[in-house]
């Protein structure tokens, strides 16, 4: 395990371009599965999670060849699905939680899909079953090993149908698109996860002949096909990454441009940041962000109140950047009431922001009241532990602005998610280095 070591209070400056987006790189990658003819795929993160993924492909018997930076050929005309019962694959399968939506590509195109329970974030409970009650709407057989943790679907010939989704859950919606487009007849689904990752997912999918309409909305139509064909697809930068940039800005009184962020698929994230006081202009497709001398001041309600931001389903506020919100508000002027809805152990970091100096109240474990310092007195560098991807950089941001030497241990948690970034903050004056 790495750790990384931060000296705090420098003030960035300089330009940092988002690398390719992790949450669709896990869903567009398993769409290979689904052809056996070439499936190019452009603008693919180079973390340990993706990486991850394709290496599983590739033990599953997927041709890979490597382009360049972050470009890829895939060709599954030699699936080994003998490899699905292998003791190999159960270990390897549970270390990540994206491993999961292979299971609706292997149902619709071989007649069944194999998965051991996946891992992932310790962020609380991530149930399964919009996946698999998905599944069995469409005429599935579902099975489930307790011993083994291993959960499998079987089915001769899917068959579409309607169904309404107990939760707009990302990735369930993702597996259950995969499985219907080769399904025979129409599937549709209701309170579907909409976001642009998956957007873009169904875009890539209609270009390999799958017949999908009401893409962006939350109710999906999808009419069966026999086969599908190659594509070619780039992935969109990472929403995740430009708002973890922007909250570092902020936090550093930086001067910084974040470049081709797709504006237009950002939905509410630069107007939340926005309400933190934050200054965003935009400039074609990049975001610049000018050093906040002054600080930042949060807005109340129109009627006074406390402002509270909270998750919510696209096109509501991403809970993966609540964590960002909230130490960005830490020196804020004025205060924030941060609501974690979706997952009930995702603000229990905030402890290592207590321990920097930060005025925080964890409420229960899915609210946060933050009281901000205005830069009036800084975070303290300490040492501490990353728990998952998003408090991992969170921690990073919070360590930048601190004063001294922070020390950041668990750092894999953090390279899960974010594509060599020592390097890129090294790249805009930062003081962090990589210790093994």
């Amino acid at each position: 395990m790495g750790t990384f070591k931060i000296e705090g209070g420098v003030q960035l400056k300089g330009e940092i371009t988002p690398q390719g987006a992790k949450n669709e790189a896990l869903q567009v990658l398993c769409t290979v599965l689904l052809t056996p003819e070439k499936v190019t795929i452009t603008n693919i993160p180079d973390i340990i999670d993706v990486n991850k993924l394709i290496t599983l492909l590739k033990n599953l018997g997927v041709k890979i060849e490597k382009l360049g930076h972050g470009a890829y050929t895939f060709q599954a005309d030699e699936v080994n699905l003998a490899y699905l019962e292998s003791e190999a694959f159960k270990e390897e399968g549970k270390s990540l939680r994206g491993s999961i939506m292979i299971v609706g590509p292997l149902l619709a195109r071989f007649g069944k899909g194999y998965i051991p329970k996946p891992g992932g974030d310790k962020i609380g409970r991530r149930r399964l079953d919009t996946h698999f009650e998905g599944f069995i709407n469409l005429g599935a057989k579902f099975r489930y090993n307790k011993e083994d943790y291993f959960y499998g679907v079987e089915a001769d010939r899917l068959k579409g149908t309607y169904m309404l989704l107990d939760e707009a859950s990302v990735t369930g919606t993702a597996n259950i698109i995969m499985a219907a487009v080769l399904a025979e007849g129409k599937t549709t689904i209701y309170n579907a996860a909409c976001e642009p990752y998956l957007q873009q997912l169904c875009k890539m999918l209609n270009s390999m002949g799958a017949k999908i309409t009401g893409v962006g909305s939350n109710l999906v139509e999808i009419e069966g096909v026999e086969k599908l064909g190659g594509c070619e697809h780039r992935i969109l930068p990472d929403m995740i990454e430009i708002g973890s940039w922007i909250g570092l800005a902020a936090m550093t009184r930086s001067e910084i441009t974040i470049k081709n962020v797709s504006w237009d698929n950002l939905g509410i994230i630069p107007s939340t940041f926005r309400k933190l006081g934050i200054t965003l202009e935009r400039r074609g497709d990049d975001i610049y962000i000018p050093a906040h001398a002054d600080g930042y001041e949060i807005q109340n309600y129109i009627d006074g109140s406390i402002l509270t931001i909270a998750d919510a389903p696209w096109p509501g506020f991403t809970p993966d950047l609540l964590s960002i919100v909230l130490v960005v508000a830490t020196q804020a002027r004025g205060s924030v009431l941060i609501h974690q809805k979706m997952f009930e152990s995702r603000l229990f970091f905030v402890d290592r922001l207590i321990d920097m100096g930060a005025k925080i109240i964890l409420c229960d474990p899915h609210r946060a009241t933050v009281i901000g310092h205005d830069f009036k007195s800084q975070l303290k560098g300490i040492m501490m532990s990353s728990p998952d991807i998003r408090a991992g950089i969170s921690l990073v941001i919070a360590a930048l602005s601190a004063k001294g030497v922070s020390t950041i241990q668990n750092i894999d948690q953090i390279d899960r998610g974010y594509e060599r970034i020592d390097e890129r903050l090294r790249a805009l004056g930062a003081k962090i280095t990589r210790e093994s």
